[in-house]
C-alpha cells in the first residue's frame, strides 16, 4: 500500500484528488496535510517522512503582484525540497506545473523554476520524479477568477450577471476527474519524467463556451429541463454548472399541478433528449390514455391503489 500525501489538499485539484484516492484503500492510504505545515519545518518532516509519494500541488495562481506569484511557489519549492532533504526521503514527487512555463509571466517562470528545484532534489536522494505540464483545468468547486474561466462564467450566471469576453480565442481544456484519473495512473506506474505533458481533451472557443454555459442557465435553470449532450465534454460542463447555483434562491423547484375531471397530472422532469418523468391521479372508473405511439416507450408503475392497465396491438 503506498502512502500519498497532497500538498494543496484542500485547494480545487487537491480535493478532487484527495477524494479519488479515498475509494483506491486496496491501494493507497492518504496522508493528511495541512498548509501549516510549510510554515513549521518539524510538522513538513513529520509530514515527509510519512509519505512513498507527495503531490505538490500547493501554489499562487493569480495576485495583483506578479512578484508575490513567483516568490511564492519558489519558496514552497524549496520548503519541500529542504524537508526531502533532511529526511534523505525517497518518496516519489509528482509536481503539478502548467503550459504557463512556455509564456514569459511571473506564473510560468516560478513553475518551471520550481519543478527544477524539485528535480534536483530528487536526483540527490535518488528519488522518482514526474513533472506534470497541466492544461486548463475545470470541474465543480474551482475558485472563481481564479482556477479557471469557467469557474468565472458559470458564478456569474449563477448569480445572474452578465459575462464579458475579453478575447474571444481558442483554450484547451481538461476536467478535474479526467486529470485526477491521469495523476493515479502516474503513480500506480511509478512514472519518471522530468516533463510530461497531460494532454488536454477539449479545445473551444470562449464564445462558444459562454454559449453552451447560457443554454444550460436557460434550459435548466428556467425551464427545469435536462439539457441534450453531444458528448461527454457538455456533460462534464453541465455537472460544473450546477455546482454553482445558488440553491437558496433556486430551490425548491415547484411542481405544476394540471388537474381535469379525469384527476391530476404532474410533470417531474423533462429531458431535452426526449421524454418526461411524470406522475397522475386518476379518480375511480375512469379511463386515461387509449392511444397509441409509433417511436415512444412509456412505462407505468401504480403506486397507490389499484388499477388495470392493459395493452394491446
Amino acid at each position: 500500500m503506498l502512502r500519498i500525501g497532497i500538498t494543496g489538499q484542500n485547494g480545487f485539484i487537491g480535493k478532487h484528488l484527495f477524494n479519488a484516492i479515498g475509494l483506491y484503500p486496496q491501494d493507497f492510504q492518504r496522508i493528511e496535510f495541512k498548509k501549516e505545515h510549510f510554515g513549521n519545518p518539524d510538522q513538513l518532516d513529520g509530514f515527509v517522512k510519512q509519505c512513498d509519494v507527495i503531490v505538490h500541488l500547493a501554489g499562487m495562481n493569480r495576485h495583483q503582484d506578479p512578484q508575490i506569484i513567483f516568490n511564492t511557489n519558489i519558496n514552497l519549492a524549496h520548503s519541500l525540497a529542504s524537508a526531502l532533504k533532511r529526511t534523505k526521503s525517497d518518496a516519489h514527487i509528482l509536481f503539478s506545473s502548467s503550459t504557463q512555463e512556455e509564456r514569459d509571466n511571473e506564473y510560468g517562470s516560478s513553475k518551471q523554476r520550481a519543478r527544477q528545484i524539485l528535480i534536483d532534489q530528487a536526483k540527490e536522494n535518488n528519488s522518482l520524479f514526474t513533472g506534470l505540464i497541466i492544461p486548463n483545468v475545470f470541474g465543480p468547486f474551482g475558485k472563481p477568477f481564479y482556477n479557471s474561466v469557467v469557474a468565472t462564467f458559470c458564478s456569474q450566471l449563477a448569480n445572474k450577471q452578465e459575462p464579458k469576453i475579453d478575447i474571444d480565442g481558442e483554450i484547451k481544456l481538461i476536467y478535474v476527474t479526467e486529470l485526477v484519473d491521469f495523476i493515479i495512473k502516474q503513480i500506480k506506474d511509478r512514472v519518471s519524467a522530468e516533463k510530461l505533458y497531460v494532454q488536454h481533451t477539449k479545445e473551444i472557443r470562449v464564445s462558444t463556451l459562454l454559449d453552451l454555459l447560457k443554454k444550460f442557465d436557460k434550459e435548466y435553470i428556467n425551464l427545469g429541463v435536462i439539457p441534450a449532450f453531444s458528448d461527454s465534454f457538455e456533460l462534464n460542463l453541465f455537472n460544473t454548472f450546477r455546482c454553482y447555483i445558488n440553491f437558496e434562491e433556486h430551490f425548491p423547484v415547484m411542481f405544476k399541478k394540471h388537474i381535469d375531471s379525469r384527476g391530476a397530472f404532474v410533470e417531474i422532469v423533462r429531458l431535452n433528449i426526449g421524454g418526461q418523468v411524470s406522475f397522475s391521479t386518476t379518480v375511480p372508473g375512469i379511463t386515461r390514455g387509449n392511444h397509441f405511439h409509433t417511436r415512444k416507450i412509456e412505462r407505468f408503475a401504480v403506486i397507490k391503489g389499484s388499477a388495470l392497465i392493459q395493452l394491446r396491438r
